[in-house]
Order: C-alpha cells, then sequence, then structure tokens
C-alpha cells in the first residue's frame, strides 16, 4: 500500500541524490553561503536606534522664515491647484507665492534660477508626489538607514 509506495519514493530520491552529489552539494552549500553573506553584510550596517523623544509643545510657525518662499509644481492640473491653493492660503496669513510649470524640466531650471527659498512639487499621481529642492531630491529619513 502506501507505505510500501512511499519507502520506493524514498529510496529513488536518495539513488539520484547519490548519482548526482555536485548538485546535491550545491543544493546545501548555495543556501548555507548566501546565510553567511546576509549574517556578514548585517553585521557590517548594523541598526541604530533611535531613544525615544518626549512630547514637547513647538508652539506656533514661525511666519517670518516664510516670506517671499516660493512653491513650483507640475504637473498643472486641477487637483495640484486645488491642493496648492490649499497650502498657500489656508494655511498662512500671506500666503505662499506658488508657481505652476509644465513640464518637471521647467521646474528643475526654474530652481537652478531662484534663490534658496524655492521648493518643487512633482505629482506624479493624485495621491502622492515628490519635493524637490535645488540640486536635490528630498527623501524621507525613516528608510535611510536600512538601505
Amino acid at each position: 500500500g502506501v507505505w510500501r509506495q512511499t519507502r520506493a519514493l524514498l529510496f529513488k530520491n536518495c539513488l539520484i541524490k547519490c548519482r548526482t552529489k555536485k548538485s546535491s552539494v550545491q543544493e546545501i552549500l548555495f543556501p548555507l553561503f548566501f546565510l553567511f553573506w546576509l549574517i556578514l553584510m548585517s553585521m557590517m550596517h548594523p541598526h541604530r536606534k533611535y531613544d525615544e523623544v518626549a512630547n514637547t509643545n513647538l508652539g506656533t510657525l514661525d511666519t517670518n522664515v516664510l516670506v517671499n518662499f516660493v512653491i513650483g509644481y507640475t504637473p498643472p492640473s486641477r487637483t495640484a491647484r486645488e491642493i496648492m491653493k490649499k497650502v498657500a492660503f489656508d494655511n498662512f496669513e500671506d500666503g505662499l507665492i506658488t508657481e505652476e510649470y509644465l513640464s518637471e524640466e521647467e521646474l528643475q531650471e526654474a530652481s537652478a534660477f531662484k534663490p534658496s527659498n524655492f521648493v518643487g512639487v512633482v505629482f506624479t499621481d493624485t495621491m502622492s508626489y515628490q519635493l524637490r529642492f535645488p540640486d536635490s531630491v528630498a527623501m524621507s529619513s525613516i528608510y535611510m538607514e536600512s538601505r
């Protein structure tokens, strides 16, 4: 019955493993090599642990820093215009200067000629965006250490 078929299958697999020693050794050593490599890489780049920060009241936003602050955005769409209007006028009394650009290349050229108070916003779709500062792309600091 079942026991005889299982025993025959195990015997067949043992014969195959004995006849193909090179591939059998590779099946054992490659995972061990990769495991060793992963352990070595994790030891070379240990994770940093940060202490807990207590809750503090940061106070009100100093709007003097944002005087003559320019935010350029692309592509010009109805959703992007509404978002930038909310950012500029709903959160700040004086409002920020928002500029609309037709393409990302125009936005990059404008940031090269503008002073350091220029920030670009590139909307990739209706729910996501990237911030562009002069000569750089802002990335989240949360994921920097675990790359």
